[in-house]
């Protein structure tokens, strides 16, 4: 189902963090044995894995556990964050109606429970010649530098890093608009929703046009759940004391998209009933509607109309980011993900695979390429598991086989809809209500089993379901 969801030369065992720059020879050497299972002197194979997303932590925490002792192969993992948080749940934390400090995972701490190690930094090139990984300097909230620039060899590269909304050149959305791509990013758009509720209670001048209201662009899974999140987070925030703000009168929530309809890559059912409940909610939907500029106040649209809007969230479009243009030639797409074979390696260089949103992978037997979900993300990495044993083993690598296991949208506590995928190709089962609430919340427990272990996951549920019993149900600083 899908939730239509940085370091050490050495491969031993453990986690570690090193600073220095790596031996550039070493990659030199890995190149002339392309695909071997140990390098020259009888050395681990070199896994490296760039990002921990969905995808790409999952295959660290596997790798890691099959390779601990070291001796065969060695697993790295590079991101640029220092923890991971399910991408799926970007939008509670935005509105506020989910803690991310209780969903994190400490990559440091994970590296350490499951074998791998971890390198904080982002790939910012690559030298496929001397298979070495370019890496950037990091710094911390006063600009002292944490770690140099620096170099990471490899035998196997996987670039996992996920995928960014697409601004398509429309003028103010990188200056006006808020991305969610990231927990820093919903973090700050959350900060900026609870701030902007104060200004409205303490001002003394009546409140401006489109000063509370906000502007949702892209209708998909992620900007639909959002715009539910927020109906309900911004009563919650008004309800403690802002006596000033009126919800009905102040409040104005939009979700707008140039397609025809909300949803559009999901079953004409879903979308349907989506729109129902959001209409419900007094959720201004928008369909049909381009932006052609986004300013400080508000949003044009191509028939000349002017939305007013203080707080905009870019959620349209997906498209790779701009680093993979610089991986010494390998190829991408128009939006600017990286091409894939079956096999998922790269043509151009079959020692480096690309998994998850940043990859344009194929759909076997079909001219559709494997969509950006977050079951997509698991295959692929399950996937990838096996394909690295048997590179390992030297042994011909298989074709990825996507499986569409359904679709789930959550509107929060107002309901949540989907429709779960049969065998049959082309069947599936429309579900609604407290069973689709169930398997939306599976998805997540389904991703922290595949991280923590069975006992590991349920015990995390439990924690929470304890907590929210004892601390606020919306996050308010």
């Amino acid at each position: 189902m899908s939730k239509s969801t940085s370091y050490s030369s050495s491969s031993g065992p453990g986690t570690q963090l090193d600073w220095q720059s790596e031996d550039a020879g070493q990659g030199s050497k890995a190149a002339s044995k392309n695909a071997k299972a140990t390098n020259v002197g009888g050395q681990p194979h070199r896994i490296v894995i760039v990002g921990g997303g969905a995808a790409g932590i999952e295959l660290a925490t596997r790798l890691g556990d099959r390779f601990r002792k070291g001796t065969q192969a060695g697993v790295t993992l590079v991101d640029a964050a220092m923890a991971h948080l399910w991408k799926p749940m970007l939008h509670e934390v935005a509105a506020g109606s989910l803690d991310p400090g209780k969903y994190e995972l400490n990559y440091l701490e994970h590296a350490h429970r499951h074998g791998f190690r971890y390198h904080f930094g982002a790939m910012v090139g690559l030298d496929r010649t001397a298979k070495m990984l370019r890496l950037s300097a990091t710094y911390d909230h006063d600009q002292r530098e944490i770690s140099p620039s620096r170099l990471l060899p490899y035998d196997t590269l996987v670039i996992a890093i996920g995928s960014r909304a697409n601004d398509f050149g429309i003028p103010g959305v990188i200056a006006n608009a808020y991305p969610l791509e990231n927990t820093s990013q919903a973090v700050r758009f959350n900060q900026k929703l609870i701030h902007a509720c104060l200004r409205a209670q303490t001002q003394d001048q009546p409140l401006r046009p489109g000063q509370l209201h906000i502007v949702v662009v892209g209708a998909g899974a992620t900007g639909t759940e959002l715009v539910a999140e927020l109906h309900h987070t911004m009563r919650q925030i008004v309800s403690r004391g802002l006596d000033r703000i009126d919800p009905e009168r102040d409040i104005q929530i939009t979700l707008m998209d140039s397609a025809e309809r909300i949803l559009p890559a999901l079953p004409e059912r879903i979308s349907k009933k989506a729109h129902q409940l959001l209409s419900g909610l007094d959720v201004n939907v928008r369909t049909n509607a381009r932006v052609t500029e986004v300013s400080e106040l508000g949003l044009k649209l191509s028939n000349g109309t002017f939305i007013a809007a203080e707080m905009v969230v870019w959620a349209a479009g997906v498209k790779g980011a701009p680093v993979l243009q610089q991986l010494d030639g390998l190829e991408v797409t128009r939006t600017n993900q990286l091409v894939v074979e079956p096999t998922l390696q790269t043509p151009r260089d079959p020692d480096i695979f690309a998994i998850g949103d940043c990859a344009a992978c194929p759909i076997q037997g079909q001219t559709f390429l494997v969509p950006p979900r977050a079951q997509a993300a698991h295959q692929q990495a399950e996937h990838m598991l096996g394909q690295i044993e048997r590179r390992l083993k030297r042994k011909p690598l298989l074709p990825f086989e996507y499986k569409d296991f359904g679709s789930l949208v959550s509107l929060g506590a107002h309901g949540t809809v989907g429709k779960l995928m049969k065998r049959t190709a082309g069947s599936g089962i429309f579900i609604e209500g407290f069973l689709a609430k169930w398997a939306y919340s599976s998805l997540r427990v389904m991703h922290e089993r595949s991280l923590h272990g069975i006992f590991g996951s349920l015990l995390r549920v439990l924690v929470r379901i304890i907590s929210r019993y004892v601390g606020p149900r919306v996050k308010l600083h």
